[in-house]
C-alpha cells in the first residue's frame, strides 16, 4: 500500500526533548518525500504561529493542523477555523475561573490570551508554545473567534479535572490530555484527526494511505483511523496499546526512522 500522507505531532514526536529535530538528516527526507508525491502534515495541539517557526524554510508549502486541530492551512492557505460560540465561552470561562488550581489561555485565531493575575512561571512555560501570548485583565477583551481552552494545572489533580470537564461541559468542549502539564478544551469532534481527513478530501488520500505519528492523548484519534499508526516508544502505555504499531523514541530520531522506511518501501510499506 502506497503511503500519501504523514501526519506528526511535535513535542514528544518529531522533537526531542531540546525541542529540536536533526533537521539536515529532515530535509533531505522531505526533498524525497516531494518527488515521492507524499505530503507533509504537522499535527499539534501548539499555536500555528509556534509551529511554522520549526519549518522557516518549507512552512509556506506544507500544511499544518495545529491548536488540535483546531486550526487547519495548507501552502500558506486556512482551511478550516473552529469557532466556539460566544455563549459557549462564557460558560466555559464562568466554570473555570473559580477553580483556584489552574491557569487558563484561552485560545482564538489571532493569539492565545491569559489574565494579569495568572502566574509569571506559567506566562514563561506558556510562551514556549504560544508565540503570540497577550496578557489581558478580563477576557471579555478577547474579540476574535476563540477555538481552544489550555488550562495548566497539578499532575495529580489531572483526573479530576477532566472528569469534572467531562460532567459540566459535556457537547460544549472536550478535554484532552496535551502533554507539557496542561489539558487542552476543545470543540466535540474538531481534533486531529479531523483536521488531517479535511486535507486528505483536497487531496483524495485515503485513510489506510496516511500515516501518523504521536504520544499523547491528544493524539489517539488520528493514531486510531489511520493505515499506520505510530505510538513512540516513550508514549505511556494507554497510548501504546491503541495505536498499530510503534517507533523508536522521540530522542532517537524515531519519526525519521520510520521515514526511511517508508521512502525505501520497507515492512510494514511493501
Amino acid at each position: 500500500m502506497s503511503v500519501k500522507i504523514i501526519a506528526v505531532d511535535m513535542d514528544g514526536t518529531f522533537l526531542n526533548d531540546q525541542m529540536s529535530f536533526d533537521r539536515k538528516r529532515f530535509s533531505s527526507q522531505y526533498s524525497q518525500l516531494k518527488n515521492n508525491g507524499i505530503k507533509f502534515v504537522v499535527a499539534s495541539g501548539n499555536q500555528y504561529y509556534q509551529l511554522i517557526t520549526f519549518f522557516p524554510e518549507i512552512a509556506h508549502e506544507i500544511a499544518f493542523v495545529a491548536e488540535n486541530g483546531a486550526y487547519v492551512s495548507n501552502e500558506n492557505t486556512e482551511i478550516f477555523c473552529g469557532e466556539i460560540s460566544e455563549e459557549d465561552c462564557n460558560k466555559v470561562i464562568n466554570t473555570l475561573l473559580p477553580i483556584s488550581f489552574i491557569e487558563i489561555i484561552v485560545c482564538g485565531k489571532n493569539g492565545a490570551y491569559m489574565l494579569s493575575s495568572s502566574s509569571k512561571d506559567f506566562f514563561t512555560t506558556m510562551s514556549q508554545y504560544y508565540y503570540r501570548l497577550k496578557i489581558v485583565d478580563n477576557f471579555n477583551q478577547v474579540n476574535e473567534p476563540i477555538f481552544k481552552f489550555a488550562i495548566g494545572l497539578p499532575d495529580e489533580k489531572l483526573n479530576d479535572f477532566m472528569a469534572f470537564i467531562e460532567r459540566e461541559l459535556a457537547g460544549i468542549v472536550t478535554p484532552v490530555s496535551s502533554g507539557h502539564g496542561s489539558v487542552d478544551l476543545i470543540i466535540p469532534g474538531v481534533h486531529k484527526a479531523n483536521g488531517i481527513k479535511l486535507l486528505q478530501k483536497i487531496w483524495n488520500v485515503k485513510d489506510e494511505e496516511v500515516v501518523t505519528f504521536g504520544d499523547g492523548g491528544n493524539d489517539i484519534e488520528m493514531l486510531k483511523y489511520a493505515g499506520f499508526g505510530y505510538a513512540m516508544a516513550n508514549a505511556p502505555e494507554n497510548i501504546k496499546k491503541i495505536a498499530k504499531y510503534q517507533a523508536g523514541s522521540n530522542n532517537d530520531s524515531g519519526v525519521l526512522n520510520v521515514i526511511d522506511k517508508i521512502l525505501k518501501k520497507e515492512l510494514p510499506f511493501v
